[in-house]
């Protein structure tokens, strides 16, 4: 402020002596008498040019490890390292250095045959240079692509990632986090390295968009991904990658102490440690410039001369730096460079008005600044808390269709909640609660409010957000988008208006309300499908662990959609039954997978046929009021089946509108699928089929009868007997048909 305020009353009054010069003087590069230019690229020492014009080389001009090829086959000539194929882009005297590495690429054709594949590998033992690892990354382009960095033993590191993708549509432009593009971080003193590729189905299912994977280590400042890099990485073969540098193998302290006669830092310079790997660097002191390499080392900077000095009035340049004084002899202020005279009242009145003006904008601008930046730190302590940190490394990994997905503010949430409404609550549960919300384009939403507890709940919260990206299916509740900055997290589903499969089930209603046969048959069927595409038509096998009736939700139309997905896990290929801590409902859970904690699709296939068993029954999973021998379901089931007495324990309107041959086919599936040994369960994918069998069966019949319900109607005859199988037998073909199809996909299961 007093720099400011002096400033503008001595304005008319003040002058400069020293004048500002239009260019700063260049500082030799190199040694005296060695070649500094290559092409168009300076090379500074302790780098040198290994052969002249002439191709004899004067080993004086470079340290005896720092010396580089000028390769004049080239128009402009291009540098190497050393005698090799590796391009030295620019150096710089601050440590660092870039150059152009080669690109791993591996093509297919629409067949999945390989058709080229160029690696890539660079060794830098023999030079004083590693791999930066805080200007690299490793990264991967490609949707069907996995890609691994392997590195020398003392290091023992090798890293990767993968990137699966379906279509174009899932891509986000600029984003490389799992999505046709994915990096990674690489080691301290990291010498040498090679890249390896993989593909899932050698870019099959993709080949239109994407042929080819590739795979590098570069600079991350310099690439952005876009969709175009999946065709042909707009035909790179190399992409810019940054070394550190360092003289020798020592740090500063050793070099002065025991090796004073090799230490390379000139005059006006100091030493620093070398910020990746052995050696040092030198650099130039404050107020100096040039090469601290050469035995001058770095030369005074005239601040006086390039105008750069703060000085009032008089300049004086001094080594390193300068000094102020007053025209009339008068030394400036130390530090504000201030000459102070008398001033007209007007001016300082007017000053002080400017600077008044001045201190108030800026006390303004900066509570406006902390108030948002305490903001921004309160989003951020939010965003960490409710697990996005971990979403991040999640989505990193994945195939997750993020741009699909919107990201709500806590403002749009209030207003769309009318600020948690209490008459908004459609729903709670053991995971948070479910307000129905507004958005202003109209559109209802489901809005899951997960409760605030400990890390494991983060978990599910975050998990249920990684797998409901990755799944599009008609029958499976879609994912709108998330809330992370408020204090509980927040997701946004589609809203799904008529309640869950067990109210319709197990609440008392009127005959004429209650669900139907037929109704029953195409839920479980749509189900049944819903997570057979789970189980095998994902790029990743999804098992929901939590299949339940109160899991299933129904529109309007009775349309099945299969919903929390908290304690779902991604099954990676490699791993057929892993280990996880047990999850799910009494009643409903897997017998083998509680015993052993070992899940697999299996253990879905089992709580699916407790579904079946209620939509048959009509009662719930566990019934602690009931006899014993009736406590579980699926044990009464079962039972009841075996001893003929199936019908004796159906729901009554199960019994009255499905064909009897009908019901048994489904009765028999469920408790197929409620066999205690896995291996001798149906797979989700034979079970859909099934289902899709009975349910066309069912509709046939309902056609046959509505069409004799007509004929009867016409002769005076009103009454119609809901046991009769007529329709049944004439459509054995097709049954047959469809017979053949399941037990095609029960062999091929087995195999």
């Amino acid at each position: 402020m007093f720099l400011l305020f002096s400033f503008l009353l001595t304005l008319p009054l003040s002058s400069t002596t020293s004048a500002s010069t239009d260019h700063t003087n260049q500082m030799p590069m190199a040694l005296p008498g060695c070649p500094h230019k290559c092409g168009n690229l300076t090379v500074p020492y302790p780098f040198g040019i290994i052969t002249d014009l002439d191709g004899e080389g004067d080993h004086r001009c470079y340290k005896h490890d720092m010396g580089l090829a000028c390769n004049h086959s080239f128009n402009p000539p291009k540098l190497f390292l050393g005698t090799g194929n590796v391009e030295v882009l620019n150096i710089s005297l601050e440590g660092y250095m870039r150059i152009n590495n080669w690109i791993t690429r591996e093509c297919y054709d629409k067949n999945g045959s390989l058709t080229y594949r160029k690696g890539s590998w660079i060794d830098l033992k023999g030079y004083p240079l590693t791999f930066s690892d805080t200007r690299n990354l490793f990264m991967a382009v490609g949707c069907d692509t996995e890609a691994f960095i392997n590195v020398e033993k003392g290091l023992e590191y090798t890293g990767g990632c993968i990137t699966i993708c379906t279509s174009l549509n899932t891509i986000l432009e600029g984003s490389c986090s799992g999505i046709g593009c994915c990096q990674t971080s690489i080691p301290k003193g990291l010498k040498n390295f090679s890249a390896e590729l993989k593909s899932f189905r050698k870019h099959s299912q993709v080949w239109s968009f994407n042929p080819c994977s590739f795979a590098f280590l570069g600079e991350k400042e310099m690439f952005q991904f876009s969709r175009e890099d999946l065709s042909d990485f707009h035909g790179r073969k190399r992409f810019p990658a940054v070394l550190d540098w360092g003289i020798g193998k020592n740090s500063c302290q050793v070099v002065k102490e025991r090796h004073q006669k090799s230490y390379a830092c000139g005059q006006n310079t100091y030493c620093s440690d070398s910020r990746n790997g052995p050696g040092y660097l030198c650099f130039c002191k404050k107020g100096f410039t040039g090469n601290p390499y050469l035995p001058l080392g770095c030369q005074d900077i005239d601040e006086c001369a390039e105008g750069t000095h703060q000085c009032e009035e008089i300049c004086t340049n001094t080594p390193g730096s300068y000094r102020c004084s007053c025209r009339h002899g008068m030394l400036a202020e130390e530090d504000g460079h201030i000459c102070i005279r008398n001033i007209p009242i007007i001016k300082i009145t007017l000053a002080s008005s400017i600077v008044l003006i001045f201190i108030i904008l800026v006390g303004s601008w900066l509570y406006w600044a902390l108030k948002k930046r305490r903001m921004m730190r309160l989003k951020m302590k939010f965003f960490k808390k409710n697990g996005g940190l971990f979403l991040q490394q999640r989505l990193s990994g994945r195939d997750v269709p993020r741009g699909s997905m919107k990201i709500f503010t806590s403002e749009e949430i209030e207003k769309a909640t009318d600020n948690y409404d209490s008459n908004r609550i459609i729903g709670k549960g053991g995971y948070g609660m479910v307000y129905k919300g507004i958005l202003p384009d109209k559109t209802i939403v489901a809005i899951k409010k997960s409760k605030v507890i400990d890390e494991s709940q983060i978990e599910q919260f975050i998990n249920e957000v990684v797998i409901l990206s990755q799944i599009n299916h008609r029958n499976v509740v879609k994912l709108i988008g998330c809330c992370l900055e408020t204090e509980i997290p927040m997701l946004i589903y589609e809203f799904i208006s008529n309640g869950t499969l067990s109210q319709h089930i197990h609440n008392k209603c009127p005959s004429s309300n209650c669900l139907s046969w037929r109704v029953r048959v195409r839920i479980a069927a749509e189900t049944a499908e819903a997570l057979a595409y789970l189980h095998s038509a994902t790029s990743i096998p999804i098992v929901h662990r939590d299949v339940k009736s109160a899991n299933i939700l129904l529109d309007d139309n009775f349309v099945a959609k299969v919903a929390d997905f908290g304690a779902s896990r991604l099954i990676p290929m490699d791993q057929t039954q892993p280990t996880t801590l047990v999850q799910g409902t009494l009643g409903y859970l897997d017998p083998e997978y509680f015993n052993t904690s070992q899940i697999n699709e299996k253990s879905d296939v089992y709580s699916f046929g407790v579904v079946l068993a209620e939509l048959l029954v009509g009662k719930p999973a566990l019934m602690n009021e009931k006899p014993p021998e009736e406590r579980n379901l699926c044990m009464y089931l079962v039972s009841a089946i075996k001893q003929n007495r199936l019908f004796e324990i159906l729901e009554e309107k199960v019994v009255k509108e499905g064909g009897r041959e009908a019901v048994q086919q489904v009765a028999e599936l469920a408790r197929r699928c409620l066999r205690v040994k896995r291996e001798e369960r149906p797979r989700m994918k034979e079970v859909a089929m099934e289902l899709e069998q009975a349910r066309r069966l069912e509709e046939h019949i309902w056609i046959s009868r509505d069409s004799e319900d007509t004929e009867c109607t016409s002769h005076g005859i009103l009454e119609y007997d809901y046991g009769s199988t007529s329709g049944y037998h004439n459509l054995l073909h097709e049954q047959n048909d469809l017979s053949s199809t399941v037990d095609a996909a029960k062999d091929s299961a087995s195999i």
